[in-house]
Order: C-alpha cells, then sequence, then structure tokens
C-alpha cells in the first residue's frame, strides 16, 4: 500500500482575479521590460475590445509592442517559430499572452525557444530541457486549461500529425489576470469544451494509487460538483458575471498543482486524446468529453472502489445492494449523461471520424511506450478505448 507521498509545493504566479484588473497592466509589465511581444488568437479580442485595452494599458507604461496573432485552437510549432524570431530579432524582454489556453501554451514555447539556440521542438519532445525563459503574463479569455497558473503546455507539430505536452517551471507565468468579463463573449460550444476540459483535469487527479488522499479527493470532488452545479446556469445566461467567475477560478483551480499535492494521477487520457486531435485536429474539451467515460469503462476494475466513491460523492449515486463496479459503472453513466446534457459530444462519430484512422492514432499514443499513472496501457487498450469510442 502506497501512502501519501512526501511533497514540495511552489506555485510562483501571482493571481490577479477580478472585475477591471487589467489596470494591473500598468504595475505588473515594468517589473520585467517594455520591450513586449503580444501573443493572441484569431482576432476575438479585437472584436470584443480587449485588445484596445491591453493596447491602451501597454501604451500608458511607453512599451513598444510587436504583436504575434493567429495561434490555433491546438497551437502549432510553426507559429512558435514565427514567435521566437520575433523575439531575437526584436530582442523582445517579456510576452503577454491574452487568451485562452493555447496562446498560452504557445506563448510558453516562444519564451523558452527564445532562450534556446537550436528548434523549440526539442523543447517538446524533452531532448533538451527548458532551463530558461524569456518572462510572461497572461489575460485569460476563456476558462478550460489553467495553463494561466500551471508549467505545463501542449503542442502540435502539424507537418508530422504529432501532438505532445511538455512543461518546465521555467514557464509558470509571472502574472495572470483573471477578469470573468474577458469570458463573457466566449461561444456556449467553447464555453461547453472549456466546462469538460477542467473536470477532465479533475479526473485525471482523482484516479491514482495512493492512499490517505481524503482532503484531496474532498477538494477534487467539491471543484466537480460546483462545476456541475453552475453549468447549466452559466450556459442559459453566458454573460452572468457570478457564474462565470465560478467557471473561471474552477478552470485556474482544477491544474494549479493545488488538488495533487502528495500524489501522481493518471494522465492516460489527455494522452491519448492528443493522439486523436493531432490526426483530426478536433477541440480537446470535444475529444476528451468523448474518450473519458470509455477509459474509466475500461480501467473500471483496476480498482473500483475508486469509481464507486466518485459515483457516490459526485453523481449521487445510491450504492446500497451493488457491487464497487456496478455502483462506479453507474457513476460513469451520469457523467456521460451530464456531458451529453450540456450539449458536449459522446462518439468520435460527432466528428465523423470512423475507424480508418485508429491504429494511427494509437501508434501515436504509444509512441514512447506503455503509459498512465493508475494502470498503465498499451496499444492493444488504446485501441479498445477509440473502439469504444466510435
Amino acid at each position: 500500500m502506497i501512502f501519501l507521498d512526501n511533497f514540495t509545493f511552489v506555485n510562483p504566479t501571482k493571481l490577479i482575479f477580478g472585475k477591471g484588473q487589467l489596470e494591473q497592466l500598468k504595475t505588473e509589465v515594468p517589473l520585467y521590460g517594455k520591450n513586449v511581444l503580444l501573443v493572441y488568437g484569431g482576432g476575438s479580442i479585437k472584436r470584443n475590445g480587449l485588445y484596445d485595452a491591453v493596447l491602451e494599458q501597454l501604451n500608458a507604461i511607453g512599451a513598444k509592442v510587436s504583436e504575434l496573432s493567429g495561434v490555433e485552437p491546438n497551437p502549432r510549432l510553426s507559429t512558435v517559430h514565427k514567435g521566437v524570431n520575433i523575439c531575437k530579432e526584436e530582442g523582445i524582454d517579456f510576452l503577454l499572452a491574452v487568451g485562452g489556453g493555447s496562446v498560452i501554451d504557445c506563448t510558453k514555447l516562444i519564451a523558452a525557444g527564445a532562450k534556446y539556440h537550436g528548434d523549440a521542438w526539442d523543447i517538446v519532445t524533452k531532448k533538451v530541457p527548458a532551463q530558461d525563459a524569456l518572462p510572461f503574463g497572461t489575460v485569460l479569455t476563456l476558462a478550460a486549461t489553467g495553463s494561466e497558473m500551471n508549467s505545463g503546455s501542449v503542442i502540435t507539430n502539424w507537418e508530422t500529425k504529432e501532438k505532445y505536452g511538455w512543461g518546465s517551471p521555467a514557464v509558470f507565468p509571472k502574472f495572470s489576470i483573471l477578469d470573468p468579463v474577458n469570458t463573457f463573449t466566449v461561444p456556449k460550444d467553447q464555453t461547453i469544451y472549456g466546462i469538460v476540459d477542467m473536470m477532465s483535469h479533475v479526473f485525471e487527479h482523482y484516479f491514482h494509487l495512493t492512499e490517505n488522499t481524503e482532503f484531496q479527493d474532498r477538494m477534487c470532488e467539491g471543484l466537480l460538483l460546483t462545476v456541475m452545479e453552475t453549468a447549466p446556469k452559466l450556459l442559459e445566461d453566458l454573460e452572468n458575471y457570478d457564474h462565470r467567475a465560478t467557471i473561471l477560478y474552477c478552470g485556474t483551480m482544477a491544474l494549479n498543482g493545488m488538488l495533487s499535492m502528495g500524489y501522481r494521477g493518471d494522465w492516460a487520457t489527455h494522452n491519448i486524446e492528443h493522439a486523436v486531435s493531432a490526426v483530426y485536429d478536433i477541440p480537446h474539451g470535444g475529444g476528451l468529453a468523448i474518450l473519458f467515460p470509455n477509459w474509466m469503462k475500461h480501467n473500471i476494475k483496476v480498482k473500483p472502489e475508486r469509481f464507486q466513491k466518485l459515483a457516490v460523492r459526485v453523481f449521487g449515486v445510491d450504492p446500497n445492494g451493488k457491487t464497487a463496479e456496478e455502483a462506479g459503472l453507474e457513476g460513469i453513466e451520469k457523467l456521460s449523461e451530464f456531458w451529453n446534457s450540456i450539449g458536449a459530444p459522446s462518439r468520435l462519430a460527432d466528428y465523423d471520424i470512423d475507424d480508418s484512422q485508429l491504429e494511427v492514432m494509437a501508434d501515436k499514443a504509444v509512441i514512447n511506450g506503455d503509459f498512465g499513472n493508475f494502470t498503465k496501457l498499451n496499444k492493444e487498450d488504446v485501441m479498445n478505448i477509440y473502439r469504444m469510442s466510435l
């Protein structure tokens, strides 16, 4: 039996939360420099006025601003290369990511790549560690990934159809500004994907083999219950400040290290999904909604009492007269029902994905060998989960 692991917890990111906090840019940015690379996505920040508001703050401190726009929903290595080149050519000393997790993930690799003399893909593929990075901050516009307060990033190499996660203590944001108002214009479908993503992060934490994690379990369960109570109300009123604030805070807390002190979560389902979106470029949250219940069904026999605990505490399953596995399976069905009720996809067919590329995706998932911390998955395990998800 494995008891709670020894641990040291450090999260250096300054979290600046609430309405009207954008003006904090005038205080925070000058601490690191005034030659700024502004990184953003497809232009929604221009339509909703956030772009102009950010520039107003940067102009007020006399910043010289370069820009990198067009960061993709699954950020691509080619875009990272553009950003690294700008940093080196313009002598950038601070980056500001304005957007969601994809923009922040892209910025993290740009920041690290700007301090590296080779190809930034070497960092993603772990040929070299990211030992240094330019400082950067974030203005978050989407509740989902938690990238605004962690040191992880996911990047896609579209040319080779590879998508991998990587991380380094060097790429914690210096600060992150979270104003719920900046998430008001997030479309309903993207809001749904974000909700699925943050819940999936909690599930990745929850499924582990360490004992004596009762407090961590309760934190995970409380976050899940809060999201499930708030999500339907938010989706009926997308500009409700209180609901947006709750979901925004939950997304950050789901993956800033607070929930997983003292144990290692699983993280296999994210790896399985990365292989799907590397080939088909589907929304990450959509892929997780499809795959996670099937990962659960595939692995319920590993530790059925863990699934039962989740089912009873979060999904209200009555365990009387049921085995741990039976109660756990009922909880999995209730999860699927919840995600379906808010409009998340449930089958790969919802994205017109058939069985023609299953082996290609499975090969990508196991490129570094068997994986997962709750239980190890091999290629046939992955193939089975994909088949269950068709």
